[in-house]
């Protein structure tokens, strides 16, 4: 068995959770006396001091009410960053807007600022309900003064054929990292084709997404999402009460599939493909006078992540390769003023590739280099404009103290094109560039599930 699926069959293990060591413990229980094994001849057996781990299992069940299986694991999880643009500035991407919305009219940007922030802090509900269903909920207040509800949903766990339901508010699977926490990048920041083509917190959606693992010998999945489209980038409904056309939900639909080869048991991979369509790209506000667009869009993408594991103490000699390419289309008529302009077609891409390496135990260092709006067609003031690739390199290294704590480092080098999408509506012929330095840290308490591959 590869180190890759070993690794995939303990976090299917410890997803289960104590729900599973229930059903393990009640099926024991329902054995008959009939079906007990019973020794006819030889020396009665031999009692070990310590009986092993299905015994004392066993043993310790009755002290294991409903309650206490019902109770959930409750982590909390601290982020905070300090950030100093220490030479230049750099504004927005040319073609690219920063911020999102949530739905309720208003946009606010996440970046990172200068000075001290209490970035995120996490609190996050996990739990078996039943032999049937999981169940997961996680909190995020943003700085001191922001709640937001990162997640909330159910996964089946006993369906037949391969099939798992998750349905409630959740982060897609399209991609990699979309469906990542701050807490588990390898870099302090977002990467810009993730932020600036699906929002600031990547696609998150209230929806149902089915998803199938297929009976291969090596790790096959496909899934497919039908989402409302109110919050992420690629479908930022606002709603008919700003004069555009009322769309009802589910607006946005995704499909993905993840491969994992066979590598052996040092070297891990996965390779994945994903798409979606939203009917209703509508952002902006016409009742007011501003600049509005309203059409449709779709995306297609790819991404990939190979992990290499050295063997070494506390992670030194590990590799990780990781990168992701997206494009996204938009078709949408555009208003100035309240009044129909034109309708363009907006054609946009971006894409990041990083390595991190254990350069000695509780060490590692990484460097990402990233690329945004390599096709960059996009709705300026004079219908569409042809803009620049914005550039952006990092470099980090991260102290692990424990597998619950880390700090650290990081220079962003931005290379940035002017134009559109500064908030202006016009455009620029200049570049900007800025040195970026920030220092975070990230402390984990509490219980935490393994996180996937």
């Amino acid at each position: 068995m590869s180190r890759y699926h070993a690794q995939w069959r303990r976090s299917a293990l410890l997803a289960t959770g104590l729900g599973g060591a229930a059903l393990l413990l009640g099926s024991a229980h329902a054995q008959s006396p009939t079906d007990e094994p019973t020794v006819e001849q030889g020396p009665e057996p031999t009692v070990s001091a310590d009986p092993g781990p299905m015994q004392r299992a066993t043993a310790s069940s009755e002290q294991i009410g409903a309650g206490t299986l019902m109770n959930p694991s409750i982590s909390v999880i601290l982020d905070g960053v300090y950030g100093n643009e220490f030479s230049g500035h750099v504004d927005d991407p040319g073609g690219f807007g920063m911020g999102h919305s949530h739905g309720h009219g208003h946009d606010h940007a996440h970046g990172i600022e200068d000075g001290f922030q209490l970035r995120e802090t996490e609190i996050a509900f996990e739990a078996s309900v039943d032999p049937y269903f999981d169940a997961f909920a996680m909190l995020v207040i943003e700085g001191t003064d922001h709640i937001d509800l990162e997640e909330a949903y159910f996964t089946t766990r006993s369906l037949p054929w391969g099939l798992q339901v998750k349905a409630g508010r959740f982060l897609s699977d399209i991609g990699y990292i979309n469906s990542q926490h701050p807490h588990e990048w390898d870099f302090v920041d977002r990467p810009l084709v993730s932020e600036h083509l699906f929002g600031d917190h990547g696609i998150q959606e209230t929806g149902v997404q089915l998803n199938w693992l297929a009976p291969t010998r090596t790790y096959l999945k496909f899934g497919v999402e039908t989402l409302q489209g109110e919050s992420s980038g690629i479908a930022p409904y606002e709603g008919h009460d700003h004069g555009f056309d009322d769309v009802s939900g589910p607006r946005l639909g995704t499909a993905f599939a993840k491969w994992g080869p066979n590598l052996g048991y040092n070297h891990n991979a996965q390779f994945g493909a994903s798409a979606g369509y939203a009917r209703a790209f509508q952002k902006g506000d016409i009742d007011d006078d501003e600049d509005a667009w309203d059409g449709d869009s779709w995306f297609a993408g790819l991404d990939a992540i190979y992990r290499y594991d050295a063997g070494g103490y506390k992670g030194q000699g590990d590799w990780t390769v990781q990168g992701e390419y997206f494009y996204r289309n938009i078709e949408a008529d555009f208003y100035d003023d309240g009044a129909f302009e034109y309708a363009g077609t907006s054609k946009q891409d971006g894409l990041y590739l990083q390595a991190v390496y254990g350069i000695a135990p509780r060490w590692r260092t990484g460097l990402r280099a990233e690329a945004l709006g390599i096709t960059n067609d996009a709705f300026g003031h004079d219908e569409i404009e042809a803009l620049d690739t914005s550039y952006r390199y990092a470099a980090n290294v991260t102290f692990y103290p424990s597998h619950f704590s880390y700090i650290r480092a990081q220079v962003n080098y931005s290379d940035f094109a002017g134009g559109a999408g500064h908030g202006h509506g016009h455009g620029h012929d200049h570049g900007e560039d800025a040195w970026q330095a920030m220092l975070q840290y990230n402390l984990s308490l509490g219980a935490h599930g393994a996180h996937p591959f």
